[in-house]
């Protein structure tokens, strides 16, 4: 199921900036018994991140389209794309621009139950994140250095992989943002330098403080990662994922960790 700027569809016009240089953002948004979780974070996410590449943005516009196509699919992933819109040949940004919206329906991913239950083991990639300051934090169309990281394996033992950035200071996995417990204290590495800032990061950390949790973000190196009591993964698909393993250090599934997983079961339920 393909809309384009709330209708039907079946592409969009070679032209668009999102399709020739990567111009625009996405948000990739569970739907759960017809209803988008997380709708408000994502919808955030994006007027902030417009306003930073200045796109105009009509959140109120987006959350009609967002929860029709909802209805219309009844569970799985919503996957909203919204670019600069068409333009000329050039970088330079058409001035005015009108974007244009896209949203791609799909059935939910079957991961594993054991990925939640047991944990997951995390492939080393040596593709780095470069640092660019202006684009930190963004979930903007390029998605190259991903598309690197999750080429380095296929063994299907390895659910996720890490990353880090080019000073070496962990960053995030190649579709998830992790947290390490150490010390009494919840983790989540700075995205000040590069790196997403997911949504379901923003809802831990949220719902952790309020439960009392003390939180910590800032910079973690492999070292800090690797002394951790605790690490876990997390996206907006699958919740939370504990790390079992990296390279030889293995983790035990901890208390903390559950106790988030049963903070989030709303969210997976629809509830």
């Amino acid at each position: 199921m393909t809309w384009v700027d709330g209708h039907p569809a079946t592409g969009v016009p070679v032209h668009d900036r999102g399709f020739a240089y990567g111009d625009g953002l996405f948000e990739t948004i569970r739907v759960v018994a017809r209803q988008p979780q997380l709708l408000d974070r994502h919808l955030q996410r994006l007027e902030n991140g417009c306003q930073r590449l200045g796109i105009p943005c009509d959140p109120a516009k987006l959350r009609t389209q967002i929860l029709a196509f909802s209805t219309a699919l009844g569970d799985g992933v919503a996957k909203l794309v919204l670019s600069r819109g068409d333009g000329r040949r050039g970088y330079a940004p058409p001035q005015p621009c009108q974007p244009r919206s896209v949203l791609l329906g799909s059935p939910a991913p079957d991961y594993p139950r054991k990925h939640a239950e047991h944990g997951v083991r995390l492939y080393p990639c040596a593709t780095r994140l470069a640092e660019q300051p202006a684009l930190a934090g963004l979930k903007h169309l390029n998605r190259l250095e991903q598309v690197l990281a999750r080429g380095e394996w296929q063994d299907s033992a390895f659910a996720e992989g890490l990353m880090r950035d080019m000073s070496g200071r962990v960053v995030e996995a190649v579709f998830s943002n992790i947290f390490l417990y150490s010390d009494g204290v919840l983790q989540t590495p700075s995205l000040e330098r590069c790196g997403v800032a997911g949504v379901m990061r923003a809802e831990i950390l949220e719902r952790a403080q309020r439960a009392e949790i003390r939180t910590q973000v800032g910079d973690v190196s492999l070292e800090q990662l690797l002394m951790a009591d605790e690490v876990f993964v997390c996206n907006s698909l699958y919740g939370i994922w504990p790390v079992s393993q990296l390279h030889t250090h293995v983790w035990p599934v901890g208390a903390l960790t559950r106790k988030l997983q049963s903070l989030i079961a709303d969210l997976s339920s629809g509830t």
